[in-house]
């Protein structure tokens, strides 16, 4: 039956069900399409002969929501969906956010924190026994104990606070279909004890030793110390690739443990393809029509999955943990096959919004020796600069892109999800950069440099300053051949373990002279599992346990991000707070290299008047709305020669 999957009973008597083999637990709406995990897992299930229901967004408040179908033949499956959800519902400031872009009409407050906690309690007031299984980004990276932003707390591994049996991890075509014929073949869920890709629990001392499994830490030892967190959390870092993995386990009260097997194999391409080319309705659900839809699907509607996986290794970035390093692909007969699905849509205006992954322009592993040893442990593959063994070769991706671009009804093809910028200068030909510049911009360029500070760009995982200025020259010359207007919108962080207000003020004096200041400014937002958020919580880079300065205090993340747009009237009090405290007054004043003006009667309340702003920035905005946003700029400063992004790039 070629429809949405059951989200009543009366669906599964439409099929012919008495029950279904699965019922899938999400805390989003239920949107069937390929950028959607949930889908994803769903449809992959069906084509191994599987029934599923899905349970949308069930009130947590009641019992009854989560018996929409019954028990389910095998099992239940759960997850939070296409986010956290406590990324989802808070920001860095850990205030509540407006709207919920994965919920019918962007509504807020349709899931509950820690949604695959409350959901697999809720399951477990009414079905003891039944097997529950969880996974998602929000399962995956909570998978052993975890330091939680948002209570400020050590947590448990998220299977003992579900009460779930087990957690399939990272991307888990794989895992999840291996377990469904596990179950299926009569094994006791407890006894699911061998597959890659899995974490469970046993008090089995004897398992632990026959699968020679490599102790970490103690779940009390890694609350009480902050050392013994790192390096338990360093240990499991060096242990994501499924050729060098092993099998790691955690103990709980001396006698309860937790294993994590090794991560399962990723996918090979023709793999890749199966997945991608099974039955999608490629929409949510019409139950939302009455609400408006469900928002989340305009961004990635007219959007191609072209890979998954990356090398870049970003240190503020959970991919390590989830997708895992190896960098795997679609073929292009697979996307282009999409591509032509896409331009049947009736609000298919000729524009793909998309071709691309984590990172857009990595279309195969690194280099020829991780297909057969894995990834290094002990270095990466771009920093602090680019391995010897790297292969820089965007010839796969040019190709890609010039057959979508030759198809019937398309228009245009941009790229949205971001590039690698150290990867394009990395190879030595300019085809790339050319192709890209001619064809796949929508008029602005995003890249992410994220700091020009030495000292924090180390601790980010980021390539030197000097890397993305030589990038900035190139794509400025590139686009000056082509005879284009086109910008470079940089992503930029503050607040990054290693940034002290002294780099957060160089940070400052670089946007100044570039004449550039973002609409928007992202501040590190310590999530689960990433080497970054160890730093936040610890103070210590867990790659040499050396001691890293965090701004934890409120106020200062303020100062850090209000310097990143010191030419905001209403920044004035903190810009000027974070100078004085920086011993950097020299930057009050009225010379042109001054950040701020000085303003007489300062200490006094009432307003900002008077208030004069030295340089002559350009305020923009970050382009994270659809691809044909306008760049939003305003002049500050009394009659100013307007300038443009391009124009601030250009060497003086």
């Amino acid at each position: 039956m070629r429809d949405f999957l059951p989200v009543t009973r009366a669906d599964c008597e439409k099929r012919g069900w008495k029950q279904p083999d699965f019922v899938y637990v999400i805390g989003d709406a239920y949107v069937d399409h390929p950028s959607f995990g949930p889908a994803i897992i769903s449809r992959l299930l069906e084509s191994h002969g599987f029934s599923v229901g899905i349970i949308p967004q069930p009130d947590w408040r009641d019992e009854k929501s989560i018996q929409v179908f019954g028990e389910p033949r095998l099992g239940f499956l759960v997850s939070s969906g296409n986010m956290d959800s406590m990324v989802n519902h808070y920001s860095v400031s850990k205030k509540r956010r407006e709207t919920d872009l994965y919920s019918p009409g962007g509504e807020m407050g349709r899931r509950p924190d820690y949604a695959v906690v409350v959901y697999g309690n809720l399951i477990r007031r009414t079905y003891k026994h039944t097997p529950m299984i969880i996974g998602g980004i929000e399962a995956s990276l909570r998978r052993l104990s975890h330091y939680d932003y948002w209570s400020n707390k050590v947590r448990r591994s998220i299977l003992l606070d579900s009460g779930a049996d087990l957690i399939s991890y990272g991307m888990g075509e794989r895992s999840i279909v291996a377990i469904a014929q596990a179950l299926e073949s009569g094994l006791a869920v407890e006894d699911i004890t061998f597959l890659d890709g899995t974490v469970y629990k046993t008090r089995d001392r004897e398992l632990l030793e026959r699968n020679h499994a490599r102790a970490l830490p103690d779940f009390e030892s890694v609350r009480a110390s902050k050392q013994a967190y790192a390096e338990s959390f360093y240990i499991q870092y060096q242990n994501t690739d499924h050729f060098t993995a092993d099998t790691l386990y955690e103990t709980y009260d001396k006698k309860l443990f937790v294993v994590q097997n090794r991560p399962a194999k990723p996918l090979l391409q023709e793999e890749m393809d199966r997945v991608y080319g099974l039955f999608y309705m490629r929409t949510y659900h019409p139950m939302y029509e009455a609400a408006g839809g469900v928002p989340a699907i305009s961004e990635v509607k007219f959007s191609l999955i072209s890979n998954r996986g990356c090398f870049g290794g970003c240190n503020f970035c959970a991919l390590t943990f989830h997708q895992g390093r190896t960098v795997q692909t679609r073929s292009h007969a697979s996307i282009v096959a999409e591509a032509r699905l896409l331009t049947y849509e009736p609000d298919f205006k000729g524009y793909i919004h998309d071709v691309g992954g984590p990172t857009a322009n990595f279309r195969h592993p690194s280099c020829e020796k991780q297909l057969e040893k894995g990834v290094c442990t002990g270095r990466q593959c771009l920093f602090p600069s680019p391995c010897k063994n790297l292969r820089a070769d965007h010839r796969d991706y040019i190709a890609l892109l010039k057959k979508l671009r030759e198809l019937p009804g398309v228009k245009k093809v941009f790229i949205r999800s971001g590039i690698r910028f150290d990867y394009v200068l990395a190879d030595d030909d300019e085809t790339f950069l050319r192709e890209l510049c001619a064809h796949h911009v929508s008029g602005q360029l995003k890249v992410a440099p994220e700091h020009i500070s030495r000292a924090v760009l180390e601790r980010l995982g980021k390539p030197a300053p000097e890397v993305y200025k030589e990038f900035v020259k190139r794509y400025t010359r590139m686009n000056e051949r082509l005879g284009k207007e086109q910008y470079l919108v940089p992503y930029l962080m503050s607040s990054h373990p290693g940034a002290t207000l002294k780099e957060a003020v160089e940070l400052a004096e670089y946007l100044r002279d570039i004449h550039y200041t973002p609409k928007q400014v992202q501040d590190f937002y310590p999530t689960p599992s990433t080497i970054s958020t160890c730093m936040y919580y610890t103070g210590l880079d867990p790659r040499d346990m050396s001691a890293v300065y965090t701004a934890v205090n409120p106020h200062e993340k303020a100062m850090q991000r209000a310097l990143m747009q010191f030419n905001n009237p209403k920044n004035y009090d903190l810009v000027y707070e974070a100078l004085t405290k920086a011993g950097r007054t020299d930057l009050i004043g009225f010379d042109k290299k001054c950040l701020i003006r000085p303003r007489a009667g300062r200490g006094k309340s009432g307003g900002n008047k008077g208030i004069a702003f030295g340089g002559n920035a350009t305020s923009g905005t970050y382009l994270r709305g659809s691809a044909g946003q306008k760049m939003q700029r305003r002049e500050t400063g009394p009659k100013r020669k307007k300038k443009t992004i391009r124009n601030i790039h250009k060497k003086k």
